[in-house]
């Protein structure tokens, strides 16, 4: 099961997009992505943090995903809903992480390029 103490909120659009989300932060963290993980273990308020990052693969992935590529000040570049399994994302290089998210998550809450995107701590 997913599971983290950090907010991911839209302060574009006042919304929190994840109550449950990670970061990976590390080499081993970043490949290993959500490798391995079924639907039921990324439920929605869930996303992993990639970062650095400034491109994706979802070989061996069970599931779609939403994906949103940010910059360093939380800019949302680009949003890729629904990156089907088996697929490769593009490649951003103003990109510094890349958020995974559970499909329908992007339409769920409106969020959009260039929104600007905030991760805290909820304690």
């Amino acid at each position: 099961m997913l599971a983290g103490n950090l907010l991911l909120l839209n302060k574009s659009r006042d919304t929190v997009i994840g109550d449950r989300v990670l970061l990976a932060g590390t080499f081993a963290q970043r490949l290993r992505g959500l490798w391995g993980l079924d639907r039921d273990d990324f439920p929605a308020g869930s996303a992993l943090v990639i970062a650095p990052c400034k491109q994706v693969h979802t070989w061996f992935m069970r599931f779609p995903i939403d994906v949103l590529f940010v910059d360093q000040d939380g800019l949302v570049l680009k949003v890729v809903p629904c990156l089907q399994p088996y697929r490769i994302s593009p490649y951003l290089k103003r990109a510094r992480m890349v958020i995974e998210l559970p499909p329908g998550t992007i339409g769920e809450t409106g969020t959009a390029e260039n929104d600007v995107l905030n991760i805290s701590d909820r304690r």
